[in-house]
Parts: structure tokens; sequence; C-alpha cells
């Protein structure tokens, strides 16, 4: 839910700061790609694809070097957004409970998922 709150941050801020065009391009690709994979996470079933945000927070700790931001505001919000992203991203919340087996469990007799449902 965090990473949520970070990309939508990386939108508006270009807005508030007045960025660079580099900058502001940036904020408003890399924004919504954590608030697609964050929120897309927050579900029980789909948890793991909180680590999709992994590559973005590199990409934005990055991002300043190699696009060669000129606002100091910039440069500071993209990268404490990275490392943000990537801690709250590499929590891996409470999981209650199992859903499927994957794609080896269609080839097995008595899949774990299952017998976990039946207990229940």
């Amino acid at each position: 839910m965090i990473n949520t709150i970070l990309g939508l941050w990386l939108m508006i801020s270009p807005g508030i700061f007045q960025y660079s065009s580099a900058a502001a391009d940036n904020g408003h690709i890399a924004g919504p790609i954590i608030v697609t994979f964050s929120i897309v996470a927050i579900w029980e079933a789909t948890r793991v694809v909180r680590k999709w945000n992994f590559p973005v927070g590199i990409w934005l700790l990055a991002a300043p070097w190699i696009l060669g931001y000129e606002n100091t505001l910039a440069i500071v919000s993209d990268m404490s957004v990275g490392v943000l992203v990537l801690i709250f991203a590499s929590i891996p919340g409470k999981i209650e409970k199992s859903y499927g087996g994957g794609w080896s469990s269609l080839w097995q007799k008595n899949p774990e998922h299952i017998q976990k449902s039946k207990q229940n």
C-alpha cells in the first residue's frame, strides 16, 4: 500500500517542483508502474507481484545519472522513492490461505492445495 503512495508521489512531484523534462517523464512512467504492481500485490493470491517493483526501484536509483537530471530535488526524490520501493517490495506480507499449486499440481494425484482445502 505504501508503494502505491510512492508511485503517486512520482507522478505528482514533477508538477509540484517543476522538474526538467527527463525527470518528469521518468516519474510519469515509473510512477504508474509502481502503482500498478503494488495494487495488484494487495490481493493475497498475487502478493508475489510486489517483487516486480525491484527493477523499477533499482532504475530509480540509477536514473538521475543515466538521464542527467539537473534538479537536485528530482535526484533526491527519485533516489528516496527507489530505496523505499525496494524496502517495501521486499516485505512479504501476511498470507493466510494457499492458492493453487502451480503447473506441477496438474499432474499430481493429490495436490497439496486440494488437501489443505479439504481440511478447512
